[in-house]
């Protein structure tokens, strides 16, 4: 039976992108909103979610990090896509006739020396696929947009430069969500387990906390800290590790972290990407 993936944004975005990559042939569901693109799983309109969490160069994606721990959905994957940002243009346009550019203002940022050496116009815009989709359907020359070979394929554009973003290293980490707990199984191949935690109001809590994971051996490669319930003193983490809960050295870091916590809730423990 053939599955829906909902992901975030039009045909063409680089969430759509990644969609197709974990999920090849399967059919895709496109959110106006993260909200929207979270609830399509939460009510069974949608069998998965791929949504990103972090980018490389913008940071972390803020609105994950508050949807998802109160989702009640669970992290079963991850995927790493390199972000190459084109210039598209309508077929006949060439590069010299191109006056102004139309894409999310992430991406002309991203962009901004070739935008500078063009002399270009720059134009904000909801994101990069709808952008696209713009530009198709106006049909002016002198306008282009930015975003993705998979963008110009879907929208007919023609790609009149490529891999224009200022940094190479752009990449955009995703996360399979899913209504039901998957868990990787622990001796299989790299696992990593994502968590959520508020520690007790008490002096040093964080640092001792995060002592546990330290003294047992267990790599921390994610952790970021929010406000929760718009008060300044309800500070919630999420956390990725290396390892699996049943990893007796992961074990260990978890029991020294209860006792300077609140609130611990695991989102998924679920396989390392391969790609990252």
């Amino acid at each position: 039976m053939t599955k829906k993936i909902a992901f975030q944004g039009e045909p063409g975005a680089f969430s759509h992108a990644a969609a197709a990559n974990l999920f090849p042939g399967e059919e895709v569901v496109g959110c106006v909103t993260f909200e929207e693109t979270i609830n399509a799983v939460q009510s069974g309109r949608a069998d998965y979610a791929v949504v990103p969490v972090e980018n490389s160069l913008y940071g972390r994606i803020t609105d994950i990090h508050h949807l998802l721990p109160a989702s009640g959905l669970y992290i079963i994957g991850e995927t790493y896509l390199r972000v190459e940002m084109n210039l598209l243009g309508v077929p006949g346009a060439a590069l010299e006739d191109i006056e102004a550019v139309q894409s999310l203002s992430v991406a002309l940022g991203q962009c901004r020396k070739f935008i500078a050496d063009h002399g270009l116009r720059t134009i904000n815009a909801v994101d990069t696929a709808g952008s696209a989709r713009e530009i198709a359907q106006k049909g002016d020359r002198k306008v282009a947009a930015i975003a993705s070979r998979f963008a110009a394929e879907i929208y007919g554009l023609t790609v009149l430069a490529s891999n224009i973003e200022d940094a190479e290293h752009n990449t955009t980490r995703f996360l399979v969500l899913s209504p039901s707990p998957q868990e990787a199984p622990a001796d299989n191949g790299k696992v990593k387990t994502t968590f959520v935690f508020r520690v007790r109001n008490v002096p040093a809590a964080l640092y001792k906390a995060m002592g546990g994971f330290a003294t047992n051996g267990v790599n921390m490669t994610k952790l970021e800290s929010y406000m929760v319930g718009g008060a300044f003193t309800a500070t919630q983490f999420y956390a990725d590790i290396e390892g699996h809960p049943s990893d007796r050295a992961v074990q260990l870091a978890f029991e020294e972290l209860g006792f300077f916590t609140d609130h611990f809730r695991i989102l998924g423990v679920y396989p390392a990407a391969e790609d990252r």
